[in-house]
Order: C-alpha cells, then sequence, then structure tokens
C-alpha cells in the first residue's frame, strides 16, 4: 500500500478526506468521531484495507451493544485468505514472509510461495483426517514459523486454533484443552529454552491420554527426540511429512470462505476463581482489529516498496501469551515477521540481555517490540546498545504486558540516541487476550511523554470511571469501554447463557465493559495504566488465575491454605508475595520454599514463581468463606485498610492485624499510593 516510513495514520486521513470529505483538526477529533459513528468508522477499514467478501453484507453493526453486537452481517471472511492475498506481491517485491533464529543460531528463512504450499499442504492433510469447520485443533508448540504454518492451515478450513506453549506444566495445559476437546493435537518433542533442552515427549504421551477426544496426532521434531511411544499412543504423522506435499491439489487449495464471525480461534485469560476462560474470537473481527492496530496506530507498514527493503516487524512473545497472535497478525498486512525461539535473557549461567538486540541488528528488524520487563531488564543489566550490532534499521520500539516506567523509556532513547538514532519513537499499548486487541496506544505524530502512552485507539470508546461510574480526566480510575469492538469475545466456549462472559466483563456495569485495569486520562490525551484493579496475576504480560495457582501449592500436604496477589504499579517492577498457612509441626524453611516453588513451575510456569514467601496464621476470608484477594492487594498498595475491606463482612477480621504490619515493612516503603 505504502513506504513503510510514511506514517500509516496521516495517509489513512488523507484517505478520509479525499473518499468520504472527512476532515478533522486534531486526533481528539478523529476519535471522537471513530467512537460516536461506529458504523461509519469500520465501514472506512474496511474499504482502506480493501477486505474482500464474495457476498455482500446487509449492514456493518446490528445491535450496538454488549454483548451481542453484530457486525458485517452476511460477509464471508478467512483469516488465511487475507495473508495469502499478499504472496504473489511480496514475493515478487524480494520479501520473505517469516524468519526465525533460536538459541542454537539456527537461521530460517520462509518465502511467501513457501507459506502458501506448506498452509495447503497441511490443511489437505488436516481435512483427510476428518477436520471440518468448528472442530478444535489443539496446539503445543514453541514460538516457531510451523507454529504460523499450522495456525494458518487450521483456520483456512474452518478449524479452531487453540496454542499453549511448552514451558507450561501439564495440568495447566491440560485445564485448558479439556475444555474444548480437540480432535487433532499439534505438539512438538522438546524446547530448547535458557541454553538447555528440554523433553516433551512424556508430556506429549500424558496430555494424549488425558484427551480422549483427540484422534490425530502430528508431532513436530524439534529437538528430534524418539518417539516415546507415542506411536502407540495414536496414529500419528510428522510435522516435515504434513507440509511437505506440493501436488496440483495443493497448488489450487483456497481458504474456505466462512460467516464473518465464524470462530478463529480459543485463548485463555483466567480469572481468579475456576478454570481459565475459553475466549473465543471470529474471522472478521480479528482482522479488522489487527489491521487498526498493526497500521493505523503502530505504524507497521506492507514489504511491497521495491526501494526499500520492507518492515521486518519482531515482538517477541511465547506462543502462550496473545502477543503472539499479534506477531502472527503481521502477516495479514503483507509484513515480513521476525521470529526469536528463546530465552531472550541469555541461560541462568551466562545472563545476556543482548540477544534479542543482536537478532534485530542481523535481521535488520525494523519494529522492535517486547514486553515492558524486557526493557527494564536490559536497563538494569547496563545492556550497551552500540555493542550489539548495526540497529539503525529500527524506527520503532514497542511494549506492554505491564507498565513501561519512566526511568526504562528514558534509557532505551538515551541508547539510541547513543547510535545515532535520536527521537526514537515508543509504541507503549495496552489491551488484553480478552479482546485480542489494544484499546490505548500509539500515534507516530503525537508527542511522546516518558511513562505515557499516547492515545485512546481509534474505534476505542475507552473511558477512566470513578467509584460513582462517571467519566474523570486527570484521576484514576477503572478503565472501561462504552461501545462494542469488532473483536470482542463472540462467546465463552461451553458457557451457558453467557454467564462467565457477563461475569467477567459486564458484572459491574450492565452492557459496559470493565476491563480490570486502572486508567488515568490526561487532559493532553495521553494515558497511563497503572497496573490491575483486580486480582488476577500478570507476570509481565502472561495472565493466570490466582486459583491455578491454589491448586499447584494446596496440592502439598503441608499447605493448608494460601492467598497471592501479584502488586503490579507504574515504575516497578511486578511483586508476588504468596502466603501460606503450614501444617502444624511444618516450617517454612528452604527447602520447604523449593517444594512450593517447585509445585509452581510444574503445574503452571517458572514465570509465576512468587517473589517471596512468607508464613501467616490465617488467610483473611468473607463470610461466605471468599479469599479476600482484592482487599489485601489494595492494603498492600497503600490504600487505608478501613477504606479496602468491611469487618463485619470477615469471618476471621482480627487476622488483618498482621496484613497492615507487613504492607508497612515489606511494601508500602517502596510502592507510590495512587
Amino acid at each position: 500500500m505504502t513506504s513503510p516510513f510514511v506514517p500509516q495514520i496521516r495517509l489513512y486521513q488523507d484517505w478520509l478526506r479525499e473518499t468520504r470529505g472527512l476532515s478533522f483538526d486534531d486526533y481528539d477529533a478523529l476519535w471522537r468521531w471513530s467512537v460516536t459513528d461506529l458504523s461509519a468508522f469500520w465501514q472506512s477499514v474496511w474499504d482502506y484495507f480493501d477486505l474482500r467478501s464474495p457476498t455482500p453484507y446487509r449492514t456493518v453493526l446490528r445491535e450496538e451493544k454488549m454483548p451481542g453486537a453484530k457486525w458485517f452481517e452476511g460477509a464471508q471472511f478467512n483469516y488465511a485468505h487475507q495473508v495469502l492475498r499478499h504472496v504473489d506481491k511480496a514475493h515478487a517485491a524480494g520479501f520473505p514472509a517469516v524468519i526465525s533464529r533460536n538459541e542454537k543460531g539456527e537461521h530460517r528463512e520462509l518465502a511467501w510461495p513457501q507459506l502458501r504450499q506448506q498452509v495447503a499442504s497441511l490443511a489437505l492433510h488436516l481435512k483427510a483426517q476428518g477436520v471440518q469447520p468448528g472442530d478444535r485443533v489443539a496446539a503445543y508448540l514453541p514460538n516457531i514459523p510451523e507454529a504460523m504454518v499450522a495456525f494458518l492451515a487450521v483456520v483456512s478450513i474452518g478449524g479452531i486454533w487453540s496454542i499453549c506453549a511448552p514451558d507450561m506444566g501439564t495440568n495447566a495445559v491440560l485445564d485448558r484443552f479439556r475444555q474444548i476437546e480437540p480432535k487433532v493435537l499439534i505438539a512438538c518433542d522438546g524446547v530448547q529454552y535458557g541454553g538447555r533442552e528440554f523433553d516433551r515427549t512424556a508430556v506429549v504421551a500424558e496430555m494424549r491420554a488425558a484427551l480422549p477426544s483427540v484422534t490425530h496426532l502430528i508431532l513436530h521434531r524439534n529437538l528430534g527426540a524418539a518417539d516415546s511411544g507415542l506411536e502407540v499412543l495414536m496414529p500419528w504423522t510428522g510435522m516435515a511429512q504434513a507440509i511437505a506435499r506440493n501436488d496440483a491439489q495443493t497448488e489450487a487449495f483456497e481458504p474456505e470462505w466462512l460467516p464473518f464471525d465464524h470462530p478463529l480461534w480459543i485463548v485463555y485469560s483466567s480469572g481468579t476463581t475456576g478454570l481459565p476462560k475459553p475466549i473465543v474470537h471470529g474471522h472478521g473481527g480479528t482482522v479488522l482489529v489487527g489491521l487498526a492496530l498493526k497500521a493505523l496506530h503502530n505504524d507497521i507498514g506492507c514489504s511491497y516498496d521495491a526501494n526499500s527493503w520492507g518492515e521486518r516487524y519482531h515482538w517477541y512473545s511465547s506462543t502462550g501469551w496473545v502477543m503472539w497472535n499479534a506477531q502472527t497478525s503481521g502477516l495479514l498486512h503483507g509484513t515480513t515477521c521476525c521470529i526469536y525461539d528463546g530465552n531472550p535473557g541469555g541461560s541462568k549461567d551466562k545472563p545476556d540481555w543482548t540477544v534479542l538486540w543482536r537478532f534485530a541488528a542481523e535481521l535488520g528488524v525494523t519494529f522492535f517490540g517486547a514486553g515492558a520487563a524486557f526493557f527494564a531488564n536490559c536497563m538494569k543489566a547496563g545492556v550497551d546498545l552500540s555493542d550489539c550490532g548495526d540497529l539503525r534499521a529500527v524506527r520503532a520500539l514497542g511494549t506492554t504486558g505491564s507498565p513501561l516506567s519512566e526511568e526504562a523509556q528514558r534509557w532505551g532513547t538515551a541508547q539510541f540516541e547513543k547510535i545515532g538514532k535520536p527521537g526514537i519513537w515508543w509504541c507503549n499499548i495496552s489491551g488484553g487476550t480478552d479482546f485480542a486487541g489494544a484499546f490505548i496506544g500509539g500515534h507516530r505524530e503525537l508527542p511522546l511523554v516518558p511513562g505515557e502512552m499516547q492515545c485512546r485507539l481509534l474505534g476505542c470508546a475507552v473511558e477512566a470511571w470513578n467509584e460513582q461510574g462517571q467519566p474523570v480526566i486527570g484521576e484514576v480510575g477503572e478503565l472501561v469501554c462504552t461501545k462494542p469492538i469488532p473483536s470482542m469475545p463472540l462467546y465463552f466456549w461451553n458457557d451457558e447463557g453467557n454467564k462467565r462472559l457477563l461475569s467477567s466483563y459486564f458484572d459491574t456495569y450492565p452492557g459496559v465493559w470493565r476491563h480490570g485495569d486502572w486508567l488515568k486520562i490526561q487532559p493532553s490525551g495521553g494515558c497511563i495504566i497503572y497496573g490491575r484493579s483486580d486480582a488476577t496475576i500478570n507476570r509481565h504480560g502472561l495472565r493466570m488465575g490466582t486459583s491455578e495457582l491454589y491448586s499447584a501449592v494446596e496440592a502439598l500436604p503441608e499447605v493448608l491454605d494460601s492467598l497471592v496477589v501479584d502488586l503490579e504499579y507504574l515504575g516497578l517492577e511486578s511483586y508476588m508475595p504468596l502466603f501460606v498457612v503450614l501444617r502444624p509441626g511444618a516450617v517454612l524453611d528452604a527447602a520447604m520454599k523449593e517444594k512450593i516453588n517447585n509445585a509452581i513451575k510444574t503445574a503452571l510456569s517458572p514465570r509465576f514463581v512468587p517473589d517471596g514467601i512468607f508464613p501467616v496464621a490465617e488467610i483473611p476470608r468473607t463470610l461466605s468463606g471468599k479469599k479476600q484477594e482484592l482487599p489485601i492487594k489494595k492494603l498492600l498498595l497503600g490504600q487505608p485498610l478501613e477504606k479496602v475491606v468491611n469487618r463485619d463482612a470477615m469471618a476471621n477480621p482480627a487476622c488483618l492485624d498482621w496484613y497492615v504490619s507487613f504492607a508497612r515493612s515489606h511494601v508500602q516503603s517502596s510502592v507510590p499510593r495512587k
């Protein structure tokens, strides 16, 4: 469409003026139009990106409500079709679809025609195994090209995709996949991370045995491990074999046209109780929001300009984080995706926070994204970007997952000034797995203020509400969205009557999405996210329900009860203390702490190991027996006890004195008040 070095949002505004006769004095006026006339705005996104349907749609938006909004009824769509339509033009311009690297230094490039051929081959293989539209295909794969190929193959034939990262424990994966009853499992034999190889064949065997719905297993030999009896458990084919087919059928393959809201994938966002929430998003809405975010706000261009070497887009992520989906969505716009599989911080024995920077320099990455914690770690490690190769191709830095501190942003800006790139643009975004998008983010031409995000995104009617449910400016409030967005969940899988969906987002304000973040909207339009307003654990962008951690910890015979809170606040590292009530006679010594940590690593992931474990006499509970997570979190963030909890509603109010003392001595001195 355009050179990646021209601000996309300016071109979009030029297009609005030329084709719609719409002109806006500033971004605020443009944003207000986009959230006032939703139909006109999302129609413009459809037209601007030249989206296609073989059938007409009746209306852009029917029933402007949440949940239940109906978008582009009558249109047919397919995510994979939108990706593969770029094959010939992008390839002719000389740009690959995917470039990958891993810890071993193995470098691979996947050309656009290869991407099409492999997607078609695997899609035909899955169809031969009986996969039909609506069938679920579960994947247990790392951040490698095969994961992208498998995703596109599955959704091209109407299958519903769902992926978990191989660093997740068996229980955490099964808590997700059991709910959706997949027909096919695509798994790897192992992964390398932090300089070590981890065999996963035993985990795959456990998963297969625990998922009776699976009729076919595809194994990717990521490490080349032995089969370990997997053939006995289930007829299987190797990934390499499944994508190798290249014949007339493969050449003629086209993704199936599906209803606009046909389920695309199931992702998981955990609440504070119960199983992880299996969130279903649709093909059309996900593509619309993905294109608007990538092009208009992240300013990620396409690879069609033969006068440049094309956009090379990298956002470090594991497959267990929705940013993997966001990385893959670069393909929607014909962009080259640069992916890295491995530990961004080197190994435990040899920490090295230059790994991704050197990767970016060697590949000529133009957009470099990572979690906010990555940049903080680089700053603390004293990384000098002038020692990491030629990074002058980088024109944008993206962050998300947790609030980026002003200090870390200033560090990165100074580093790029040092290598001859003054005024590097930070594209800081905040959104969620819940709607596969962002509410707040970047604008290439708006002022940059360290510690702030630049604007509310187009089409996102985001406000900060005070305790009276009134929108406020210049004050911290609950982040809410008052109008629907096309990528909001279609539903939760097996959620009768939408009970879990409604309780997750609409219980506080019926008909209004409450996201669970503290937000301040500045008079200038800039935004600051202060962390989670609920009790969900958010470890640098990876969310996990507290109930999942409790299941792991309280399975230990020595632990009678437990409570965990994630204290994430602007400018500080996430700090997660775990409080445990031990069985009489048990002692919280080094061995006991290691046992608890190992239980969390095995059941969930090493990412969710707490920063500290503390013995307590009791866990605060309500009269009905619920753990008082949110009141304790607010207390530890510095709020007065009398404002966060009603003692009369508690079963054991006397235990609060210990937590008040803990807050004073361990936490409040280093946590700013809101």
